[in-house]
C-alpha cells in the first residue's frame, strides 16, 4: 500500500479544510504531482493491484478513489487548480467547494499507511458501526461487514459517495450502537466548479 501526499503537517487542521478535485481518467497522479510542485498540500490514496497481460503480470499502484485528488487551499486558488493539466472540476456543494471532514481524510490515510489489505468498496451509508480498539487503526470508526471468513472496515468520503474496505481482526472492534451516518446529500446539489473562461475554452477546443 502507498500514497502520494505532502508529508509535512499532513494532518494539521490549522492548514485549512480538505477538498476534492475531479480529474480526467488516469490523470490523478499527474495532477497530484502538479499540485505538489505548486505548493498545495495533497493527498492521493492508492493501493497495489496485480494486472495480468497475455505474457506477464505487473504490480501497479492505482487510486483508491478513481478520478479524485484531495487537497487544501482550494478557495484561494481555484483558477490555479482548474488550469492544472488533467483537472476537470472542483467538487461543489450549494455553490461552494465541498469540504471533506478531516476525520474522514485521517481515517483513510491511516488505513493506507497500516499495510493492511485495502481496496475500493461500493459506497455504504448504513450498517453496523464499530470502533477499532487497538492496532494501527485504533480509534478509527466505520461500518463492519463480513466477507466469507474475513471482516472489512468500510471507510467513506460521504460527499463523494465513495468507500474503501480495509481488512481487520474481528476481535479488535467494539460496537457503536448509537453511531449515526452523515445525513444523505442530494447528488443534484453536488456540482462541479469550472471557471467560465476555462469552460468556454474547453468548448471551443473540444
Amino acid at each position: 500500500m502507498s500514497r502520494m501526499d505532502s508529508d509535512s503537517n499532513c494532518s494539521n487542521p490549522e492548514l485549512g479544510e480538505w477538498y476534492a478535485v475531479y480529474t480526467r481518467h488516469q490523470h490523478e497522479k499527474a495532477a497530484a504531482e502538479s499540485f505538489l510542485s505548486n505548493g498545495f498540500e495533497v493527498f492521493l490514496p492508492v493501493y497495489d493491484v496485480v494486472r495480468q497481460w497475455k505474457d506477464r503480470k505487473k504490480k501497479l499502484s492505482v487510486p483508491l478513489f478513481p478520478c479524485y485528488v484531495f487537497l487544501r487551499g482550494v478557495s484561494e486558488r481555484r483558477l490555479k487548480i482548474l488550469s492544472t493539466p488533467g483537472v476537470h472540476s472542483i467538487v461543489m456543494f450549494a455553490g461552494r467547494p465541498a469540504s471533506i471532514p478531516e476525520a474522514q481524510i485521517d481515517a483513510i490515510r491511516r488505513a493506507v499507511e497500516s499495510h493492511l489489505r485495502i481496496e475500493p468498496h461500493p459506497f455504504l451509508r448504513c450498517g453496523d458501526w464499530v470502533r477499532i480498539k487497538s492496532g494501527p487503526l485504533a480509534a478509527v470508526e466505520g461500518i463492519l461487514v463480513r466477507r466469507k471468513s474475513s471482516y472489512r472496515l468500510i471507510l467513506s468520503a460521504d460527499f463523494l459517495e465513495k468507500s474503501i474496505a480495509v481488512e481487520v481482526d474481528a476481535l479488535s472492534v467494539e460496537p457503536l450502537p448509537h453511531r449515526t451516518a452523515t445525513p444523505p446529500v442530494s447528488s443534484t446539489r453536488i456540482q462541479p466548479f469550472v471557471h467560465h473562461e476555462l469552460q468556454a475554452s474547453r468548448e471551443l477546443t473540444g
